[in-house]
């Protein structure tokens, strides 16, 4: 079950502020990515956020296609009211009105993963 790191830079000196941002985040109607043509495509299994200082990082836990994850999100009401409320503090402004707006700052913002590793592929885990 792969992971996959959501980077983007605040203006500095607000990470209290986006940390409230996020408290009131409005959860998923459903984990369940469709994949677009009626197939379930993928599963959020869950997320986190990380700020310091000018970084904010949003780790998603999920399995499936990653695309299909970015279109679903895109998809949620509470990710643009959490969109919305972070456009004043945000260094780049970004277009996620739309779903596909969304989807492509999604999948353009995902860092670059070097390593996962999972106790389930640990040869001692037995």
């Amino acid at each position: 079950m792969p992971y996959a790191a959501i980077c983007y830079r605040v203006k500095p000196g607000n990470e209290d502020r986006i940390a409230e941002i996020f408290a009131g985040f409005q959860r998923m109607s459903t984990p369940q990515a469709p994949a677009g043509n009626g197939d379930e495509g993928a599963r959020l299994l869950g997320t986190a956020v990380f700020v310091q200082e000018d970084v904010v990082v949003r780790i998603v836990h999920y399995e499936g296609d990653f695309a299909a994850v970015g279109r679903h999100v895109g998809a949620q009401r509470g990710v643009h009211l959490i969109e919305e409320a972070l456009a004043p503090y945000l260094v780049e402004q970004r277009e996620t009105v739309t779903e596909e707006g969304f989807a492509r700052y999604f999948a353009d913002a995902t860092m670059r993963c070097v390593s996962q590793l999972s106790v389930a592929d640990h040869p001692n885990a037995r």
